[in-house]
């Protein structure tokens, strides 16, 4: 007859210390996996706007960004904006430029684009509708969710690329043209691709579509 062992208390406690390791192993495998599963997407459909006809809708990895937009303040800003979405040119356009919980950048259409990435000169392509003039003189507070337009180190060489602040920013007021804010799902933009090392990005994440809600 085979005599049952029992396993001591010290066994005990290891087996137990062992089983709770690898549970929270496994969960953090997933969690770490899953970047976007804490992250709510917004339906836009779903929101009922005071201005349906500003309301811009940025789909990224984790889901929806949506944005209002001041034509208001940028006139000429907005409409430029509104002209790209419309013909779908940011579309699989990199966030090539990402300081983390400070901003992302997306929009270089000529350098930027999926697939025919040039890491040498991102950052500085155009959109082939030629630069516009800087519009800084209407007061706007650029706090955590505003979306203004990129340019060069010279005013009026605003073209299609475009940032969205991260925290508030009061340095950028009067210096870049104001275009919109982020109204919901400013949560997402956190989870854009970055590096410690590097305001550029390589191997970046792509904008998925961003298109007029009408």
């Amino acid at each position: 007859m085979i005599e049952k062992i029992k396993a001591s208390t010290s066994e005990k406690i290891i087996f137990t210390f062992v089983l709770i390791l690898g549970l929270f192993s496994i969960t953090s495998f997933f969690l770490l996996k899953d970047k976007c599963l804490f992250i709510k997407n917004y339906d836009p459909q779903k929101i009922n706007f005071k201005n349906p006809n500003n309301i811009a809708i940025l789909n990224v990895g984790c889901g929806n960004v949506i944005i209002e937009l001041y034509p208001q303040i940028s006139p000429n800003g907005v409409e430029r904006f509104k002209t790209l979405i419309k013909s779908k040119a940011y579309d699989d356009v990199a966030f090539h430029r990402v300081i983390k919980g400070k901003l992302v950048q997306a929009g270089d259409l000529e350098f930027g684009k999926k697939g025919n990435i040039n890491y040498t000169k991102i950052g500085t392509g155009q959109s082939g509708l030629g630069t516009i003039k800087s519009e800084i003189d209407k007061e706007f507070n650029y706090s955590k969710g505003s979306v203004g337009l990129a340019r060069s180190l010279k005013y009026n060489t605003e073209d299609s690329q475009f940032f969205i602040i991260l925290q508030d920013e009061p340095l950028y007021e009067g210096e870049y043209t104001p275009i919109g804010r982020v109204i919901y799902g400013i949560e997402v933009l956190n989870k854009i691709k970055y590096l410690d090392k590097s305001e550029y990005v390589l191997r970046p994440d792509f904008i998925n579509s961003l298109k007029m809600f009408k």
